[in-house]
């Protein structure tokens, strides 16, 4: 066949050329040239541990029922997520495209036209032709272009993953800090309660001439009507965290049902450091891998516009128009060419392409090492915060033991005593007891976060 016998003569005329070039064809592969890279590299080589906080399913790590139920229904309904699962279709729909720019294309164009010349009649044209045109992609041009698509998918699916471990730890935080503030609130109105209570009990002694002081009466009541300023405080950041939970769920704002007593135990992956296996499973360190990646096939791109394109087209179809002549009724005709064209001069514009590419994928290498070290440092991060909370929270458990019991001493003392102790002293333990218990509750948020930011910096949210 002719066509045969052209690309056959315009490959062998592109081989020496070829000889050159196998840079463009190279697939990409994890760099190396750093210890933190190497180490990655090594990593990506190691089969999956399911096992690993990180792979566990998020059922499996969020088990209460009114959270699960809560977590579900973001995953269902929340924008971003949706955003990501479509980011990941359109890059679906450019690979599929980069995939079929490797077949010929088909054009058909039929045209007609009628002409008279010095009163003669009209004579009429017309051709049903059809062009066939091919790209030989002898230098890599479109293979670099649809491995470059295949990247931006796994990017794409990584992101979303990104943006779907998010969302199951912004709902979590959300859900355990609302629990926080309850408990908050629960213990500010049964303190207040009970220092009100105290503001009377001043009121009574000091009546009674039992040497407590008008001054020590309004020192409890500034103390009685702080907390009640604090609880206002505390009912607004309530709502502003309902109206967050709102926003995760994709819904109008309303109160959400969270149980005031929460606890959120981690499985037994608390350990001096963490592998760089489970840092390589997080999904925003292989979205920043593939970004390198897409970066790399750009530069490979940017090089082959560098050699010669080839492109075989075939022309044919039906006219009865051949040559000068009109012939009726018309005829088939069909036309082979090939064209194997090479840039000289392009007004710098490849050079320019080239420089810029490469200057994105150095880019692209710094972003790639700085998410491992970001990683690193949010897990170390996460894993300090739970160890040291753990500890605050024990010290804690021994202060406000201790404080209850100064409290109920302090108070029997100003009842009973003749004068032994005085109302500061009772207004100081009252005041000591409330810091600790929410200090406390806060202590205990601080924990279950940590696991929750654990969990997200192992990449979990599967």
């Amino acid at each position: 066949m002719k066509l045969a016998t052209i690309a056959r003569t315009a490959i062998a005329v592109g081989a020496v050329v070829l000889l050159g070039s196998c840079g463009i064809y190279k697939k990409y592969e994890t760099p190396t040239t750093t210890a933190l890279t190497q180490a990655y590299a090594e990593a990506r080589q190691q089969p999956v541990d399911s096992a690993a906080f990180g792979n566990l399913l998020w059922e499996k790590v969020f088990t209460d029922p009114k959270l699960a139920t809560l977590i579900q229904t973001a995953l269902e309904n929340n924008t971003n997520l949706r955003n990501a699962q479509l980011n990941v279709e359109v890059a679906q729909a450019n690979l599929k495209g980069a995939r079929l720019a490797y077949l010929p294309s088909l054009a058909i164009a039929p045209n007609g036209a009628g002409a008279s010349y010095a009163g003669s009649d009209l004579s009429w044209t017309y051709q049903l032709p059809a062009q066939l045109s091919w790209e030989i992609d002898i230098f890599g041009k479109l293979l670099n272009g649809k491995r470059g698509a295949q990247a931006a998918v796994y990017q794409s699916e990584a992101y979303a993953q990104a943006v779907r471990s998010q969302i199951i730890s912004g709902v979590a935080n959300t859900y355990y800090a609302i629990a926080a503030v309850r408990n908050q609130l629960n213990l500010s109105r049964s303190t207040a309660a009970l220092w009100k209570e105290t503001v009377q009990t001043m009121k009574d002694l000091k009546d009674g001439g039992r040497g407590v002081t008008e001054a020590a009466v309004v020192q409890s009541a500034a103390n009685y009507y702080s907390i009640r300023s604090s609880i206002t405080d505390l009912e607004m950041t309530l709502d502003q965290l309902n109206n967050t939970m709102s926003l995760l769920l994709n819904t109008l704002p309303q109160e959400w049902d969270v149980t005031d007593k929460v606890d959120l135990e981690v499985p037994e992956v608390l350990r001096a450091g963490v592998p760089m296996s489970e840092l390589a499973a997080r999904p925003d360190v292989q979205a920043a891998e593939q970004s390198l990646a897409a970066a790399y096939y750009t530069t490979a791109s940017a090089r082959a516009a560098f050699y010669p394109g080839l492109t075989i087209s075939v022309n044919g179809g039906f006219s009865n128009l051949l040559g000068s002549f009109i012939k009726n009724p018309g005829d088939w005709f069909y036309q082979l060419a090939g064209s194997l064209v090479a840039p000289i001069f392009s007004r710098g514009q490849n050079i320019a392409r080239l420089k810029a590419a490469k200057a994105q994928q150095q880019q692209a290498m710094n972003n790639f090492e700085y998410s491992l070290l970001s990683a690193a440092a949010e897990v170390n991060d996460a894993l300090t915060v739970y160890q040291k909370s753990q500890e605050k929270s024990a010290y804690l458990v021994d202060q406000v033991a201790n404080l209850e019991k100064s409290v109920e001493y302090t108070q029997d003392l100003m009842l009973y005593s003749t004068g032994s102790t005085s109302y500061l002293e009772v207004l100081t333990a009252q005041q000591g007891l409330l810091s600790a218990q929410i200090s406390q509750i806060n202590t205990e948020l601080a924990r279950a976060k940590s696991i929750i930011t654990l969990y997200q910096a192992l990449g979990g949210g599967r």
